[in-house]
């Protein structure tokens, strides 16, 4: 049979830099030239502003985590929570009336229910007979000891060890 070799530490990123990820290094990347493109297009004052933000949001980009995981996971989840959100709440008042009419409509529902069961046969009015305590503590005895244990043993006189 021919041995696979299973991956391990899927999870961690490679490293390219020390302990820089090629992620890591893909945003600092983009947010240096973004900063030199900056640098090209605005005044000096201008640019130190536009400079500060863009480093600023890089290295959070970059390095922040929630949870445990990258910081644009955390980003793209709300975002998609804010597009499609999976719970919806309505806040609707009650009132008593409301109350008593889905009481009585439940009722009915009931009723009619019970009533189909027991004209198509499938439900009968009659209880079960209930099990008597002997009963069931010979069951339980007969499975705590895993079937050595045999109620008509017990009754013939016969030794069970």
């Amino acid at each position: 049979m021919e041995q696979i070799t299973v991956p391990q530490f899927i999870e961690s990123e490679d490293k390219i830099l020390g302990p820089i990820t090629v992620r890591q290094f893909g945003i600092l990347f983009t947010g240096g030239v973004l900063i030199f493109v900056a640098f090209k297009v605005f005044d000096f004052l201008v640019f130190i502003f536009v400079a500060l933000l863009i480093l600023i949001l890089s290295g959070v980009l970059a390095f922040l985590k929630v949870n445990g995981r990258p910081v644009h996971f955390f980003l793209f989840n709300i975002v998609q929570t804010m597009r499609n959100p999976s719970v919806r709440v309505w806040k609707k008042d009650v009132t008593r009336s409301d109350i008593t009419m889905i009481r009585t409509l439940h009722k009915e529902r009931q009723k009619t229910t019970e009533a189909a069961k027991v004209a198509k046969g499938k439900y009968t009015a009659t209880p079960k007979e209930r099990v008597s305590e002997q009963r069931l503590s010979e069951l339980a005895l007969q499975v705590d000891t895993g079937g050595a244990y045999r109620p008509e043993d017990e009754e013939e006189g016969t030794e069970l060890f």
